[in-house]
């Protein structure tokens, strides 16, 4: 990995920590995050699954993740998918980093927050794939469509919850507050 950029210190409120501000995640990441977050959440919670809002809100999810495989091609740096590729060791050294105590910061995405990116974006497709079928007449009365797709919600849903536990671990273990990141566009590192 690149070393840690230091662009700005500054201090804090509390005026005893040195902090280094970074620009990370770009206007695009972080509505689509959002609005994934939100699309998501009405869907699987609140929507009723046989009604029509149901369906524009899956061809809403399907259509986000789409722009989001554009934008993980053609985006900003730490939009990018090789900033973070999928990596085996990586994942495997982080895992014994954090078994470690060691704190180290990832500028981006960590190894393992890279597989859940890529875990979440293809159930995402899954998810909205076995939906559309469910709406063909090609498939009416087959039943694998509507278990494919009750499988990948729950699939999403328990990776969602990893993903919260991961995102509140990796900000009390690192001391960088990961979801105020998602909401500015800045991670606020600390100093040496």
């Amino acid at each position: 990995m690149e070393p840690m950029p230091r662009p700005g210190r500054h201090r804090t409120m509390k005026g005893h920590i040195d902090m280094s501000r970074i620009r990370v995640w770009d206007p695009a990441v972080r509505i689509f995050h959002w609005a994934l977050v939100v699309a998501f959440a009405a869907n699987a919670l609140f929507v009723d699954d046989d009604g029509d809002l149901h369906q524009w809100i899956g061809w809403m999810v399907v259509s986000l993740v789409l722009f989001r495989i554009v934008w993980g091609l053609s985006g900003s740096k730490h939009a990018r998918f090789s900033d973070f590729p999928p990596s085996v060791s990586g994942a495997l050294g982080q895992l014994r980093e954090i078994a470690r105590g060691e704190k180290r910061i990832h500028t981006g995405h960590t190894p393992l927050g890279a597989w859940m990116i890529y875990n979440l974006l293809l159930t995402m497709l899954v998810i909205g794939a076995s939906g559309y079928l469910m709406t063909t007449d090609m498939f009416w009365g087959v039943e694998w469509p509507e278990e494919v797709h009750e499988a990948a919600v729950t699939w999403a849903e328990i990776s969602v919850v990893l993903h919260i536990a991961a995102v509140v671990l990796e900000s009390w273990r690192t001391r960088v507050n990961l979801p105020r990141a998602m909401l500015t566009g800045y991670k606020e590192l600390p100093g040496d």
